[in-house]
């Protein structure tokens, strides 16, 4: 009998990385690295998250998928080989990542590359923070051929400030950046393929310039994609607490969550969601097994879809997101 369940997260260390998943929450990142990345829910080719908790704690991901996936996923699809359809990531960027795009589901496979639709929910922020999201209006591809051979191209993205509590959906295909001073919950399909545009002309952990596809990079960026807007911060109120939708897609649904006061939500239908706590703390517990679990900033929890009667119980301030994949 599956329960709700987290993991050990995955560390990657990035020469843009930081320490302040350390410090905001607290957690138990390798000394001495840059670490860029948490992979909080992963089931990529060696990187499978290890289950921390319960009866089937120290078994893994893949292992899950393996052995109950109909249980896990319910209706929801699973990604290519079977595998857990989602990955979910925390970044710090203390630094500008790269001019990057992830490629469309229509040219992918030609290129040896997987799509990656995603969404970004700005967790903290200094007070300067800002996205690089889609062209500023009016770029043609030739004109951003051009800058990219005279090192400009960075001239044609839009930019846009950011602070705690935004939220920006990012289809395969807009090209993107995060820029420096952001700390970001990153809910993705399952694909670890990007092409590089622009790298700020940085030397990478290897002391050499890190590689650009600008090949793939034109052949998958959405040259009519000028100047996408943010999540609207509109919110209805629910019975104890007030939510908005981030994240409507064929590929994921990902809502807000907002506690004032300390309340429970009955999760509606049997669904695969995640659960990741953006501040304060909740516990998860189902009617069946038994075995709640209790989530604080920086905690993500799976609810496999077999299970019924989900409650979510919150503390006073508490807000996360709920994701469903489909």
């Amino acid at each position: 009998m599956l329960y709700p369940l987290i993991f050990q997260p995955i560390f990657k260390d990035r020469i843009w990385g930081g320490r302040e998943l350390e410090r905001l929450y607290h957690k138990k990142i390798p000394t001495g690295k840059p670490i860029g990345e948490a992979w909080e829910i992963s089931d990529r080719p060696g990187d499978a998250s290890v289950i921390a908790n319960g009866p089937l704690a120290g078994k893994d991901l893949r292992w899950l998928m393996e052995n109950h996936a109909t249980e896990v996923l319910g209706d929801a699809k699973p990604a290519t080989a079977g595998r857990f359809p989602l990955l979910c990531k925390i970044l710090d960027a203390r630094e500008k990542l790269s001019l990057q795009v992830h490629p469309p589901a229509s040219n992918a496979a030609a290129m040896n590359g997987e799509p990656k639709t995603e969404m970004w929910f700005i967790a903290d922020a200094t007070p300067d923070a800002s996205l690089y999201v889609g062209l500023k209006r009016g770029v043609t591809r030739a004109e951003f051929e051009k800058k990219i051979a005279d090192g400009s191209v960075a001239d044609c993205f839009h930019r846009i400030p950011v602070r705690g509590g935004d939220a920006m959906f990012l289809p395969s295909g807009r090209v993107h950046a995060i820029g420096d001073g952001l700390v970001i919950f990153e809910i993705q399909q399952n694909s670890d393929t990007t092409y590089r545009v622009f790298d700020w002309n940085r030397i990478g952990l290897d002391g050499k310039p890190r590689e650009l596809h600008i090949p793939q990079s034109l052949a998958s960026i959405d040259f009519n994609d000028f100047e996408p807007k943010l999540v609207p911060a509109v919110y209805r109120q629910g019975p104890s607490f007030k939510f908005r939708q981030l994240v409507e897609d064929p590929l994921f649904n990902v809502q807000e969550l907002s506690f004032e006061t300390a309340g429970q939500l009955r999760l509606a239908g049997q669904f695969l969601r995640i659960i990741a706590v953006t501040k304060g703390a909740l516990t998860i517990a189902d009617g069946d097994s038994g075995i709640p679990v209790e989530l604080k900033p920086g905690g993500f929890g799976l609810i496999p879809a077999s299970l019924k009667n989900v409650d979510v119980k919150a503390t006073a301030n508490t807000s996360f997101l709920c994701v469903e994949a489909n």
